[in-house]
């Protein structure tokens, strides 16, 4: 399965959408995390809508999701950049597989929107709620308020891959054709999610769409990208300061700094500590 996104657009129905197919990027970001087949099959699902939302970036930024709730999966999040550079992560505690269903993991809660854009002065927030049992149910809702078009998806993800479709009418679809809307979701909702994952996109769309006039856009290339930032850690820690730093490392023995978003440690031995204050000497006056 190829990592990419490619838009798609209905000419005689004004109804325009995307597919997001991710495989190796997709079992990089779940590598070692040792998830419950649930949480990492929401996991999937929201990296393929948020896949396919930051697709549509017109200028360099990034798009943050966060699902946060009162159940057992407290944390979804997904970030992913105008090249399309993602990573992510879920925080569920004390949850194993098939202790509860799908719309009952995450409780009451909110998804929260932050788009990060380098001239702006302050990241752009919204906030809605968690309407709906299924990922593609709760984005659903959350593109009807933000753009006020009907959209749909069908998500399906498992271990290996994660397929997402995207379908919105355009302005006028209607008068364009008042059936074509309602048809094409009927056609969609009878793919099965071994359809989504294991079908060529070329082969699952004439499939489907076999009566529909479909443009398929050329694919845009997504990858996983959580790289080593030693230098942010170690800023982070001279604002803290020398004595908080030596206090730290005289109770633990050492400093360690956990990044959840990448799965992995920053850590630091005394020799460490020593040598990142002795390069940045405080200023005297």
């Amino acid at each position: 399965m190829q990592d990419s996104v490619q838009r798609l657009l209905f000419e005689d129905l004004d109804i325009r959408g995307a597919i997001v197919r991710l495989g190796p990027s997709w079992q990089a970001m779940q590598a070692g995390r040792g998830y419950p087949e649930a949480v990492a099959r929401l996991l999937g699902e929201m990296t393929a809508v948020t896949t396919i939302i930051a697709a549509q970036l017109k200028q360099p930024g990034r798009l943050t999701f966060q699902l946060r709730g009162d159940g057992p999966l407290s944390l979804l999040v997904i970030d992913c950049n105008e090249n399309l550079e993602f990573r992510g992560m879920a925080r569920a505690d004390g949850l194993a597989a098939g202790d509860l269903p799908l719309e009952r993991l995450w409780g009451h809660g909110q998804l929260m929107l932050t788009l990060d854009l380098p001239q702006a002065k302050d990241p752009y927030q919204s906030f809605v709620p968690l309407e709906g049992n299924t990922i593609a149910e709760v984005f659903e809702h959350y593109l009807q308020q933000s753009e006020q078009q009907p959209s749909r998806l069908y998500l399906a993800a498992s271990e290996q891959g994660v397929t997402g479709l995207f379908l919105q009418t355009l302005p006028g679809a209607h008068d364009k054709d008042a059936d074509g809307w309602n048809r094409l979701q009927q056609l969609a909702a009878t793919l099965r999610p071994e359809e989504l994952l294991g079908l060529e996109t070329e082969v699952l769309l004439s499939r489907v769409f076999a009566e529909e006039t479909l443009r398929l856009y050329p694919p845009r290339s997504v990858t996983y990208s959580c790289p080593e930032d030693w230098e942010k850690v170690r800023s982070m820690l001279r604002a803290v300061g020398r004595e908080e730093a030596e206090s730290i490392l005289q109770e633990h023995g050492e400093i360690l700094i956990r990044d959840d978003i990448c799965n992995r440690e920053y850590r630091f031995d005394a020799a460490a500590v020593a040598e990142l204050f002795s390069a940045n000497p405080p200023t005297l006056h």
